[in-house]
């Protein structure tokens, strides 16, 4: 993927991706704040054509189950219970898009948001195991892939790195996860106090208003991955 100079190269290694996972598809798509869009992947061209024919993003429980989640997504755990929700999978299963699908929700620069998703057709239990196994690994591969599109993209200035500390980034991460001050100093082995001067350091770098703030800005540049 760092060799990758064009977009094409993109697709090609969307391609070879499925070989080496074993599974049946990968598929990437972002649209920025302006409303650009740029995918690539494996599904048939049949089934593409026939998403936009029939206005699937509407009902598409993945892109509206995403969009509200930071974490990566099993498709088992979205909300199917529509009946146009349904309707929408049988379309998918039998275009061959495959009845399990596993997608990572990604924020990134000025408003972009992109999904990387994998699918392939099996039982719950072997794709529950797969992405078990897998989850660490197609968490960094979707964040290397969108940071890879973004270069690519003709006209885009590089983005100034802040150069958060290893402490910084550990406190906003748990701060992201869920934990509250005292759990985060717990986990970090730190005072209360010494944990304030890391978060205040970090929103300061990151010139967030407050300290959720400062964890969307770290989220959505990709300083840190929950």
């Amino acid at each position: 993927m760092e060799s990758a100079d064009a977009h094409d190269d993109l697709q090609a290694f969307s391609e070879r991706l499925c070989t080496d996972l074993g599974i049946s598809h990968v598929v990437y798509h972002w649209v920025s704040g302006s409303g650009d869009q740029y995918g690539c992947g494996t599904y048939p061209a049949s089934w593409v054509a026939r998403y936009v024919e029939k206005g699937y993003l509407r009902v598409d429980p993945v892109v509206q189950g995403c969009y509200q989640r930071f974490h990566p997504v099993n498709w088992k755990q979205l909300d199917w219970s529509s009946r146009a929700a349904r309707a929408f999978l049988a379309d998918a299963v039998a275009h061959g898009v495959g009845n399990q699908g596993f997608s990572i929700p990604i924020r990134g620069p000025n408003g972009q948001f992109a999904l990387f998703t994998i699918n392939h057709s099996c039982d719950d239990n072997h794709w529950e195991m797969f992405t078990t196994e897998s989850r660490r690994d197609l968490i960094l591969l979707a964040h290397f892939f969108n940071d890879k599109a973004l270069q690519l993209q003709p006209g885009r200035k590089p983005r100034d790195a802040t150069p958060l500390s290893p402490r910084e980034v550990d406190a906003l991460t748990f701060l992201a996860v869920g934990y509250n001050r005292a759990q985060v100093a717990d986990a970090l082995s730190i005072s209360e106090h010494t944990l304030r001067v890391y978060i205040e350091s970090a929103r300061h770098k990151l010139g967030a208003m407050n300290t959720t703030h400062a964890v969307a800005k770290a989220l959505q540049r990709g300083i840190i991955v929950v």
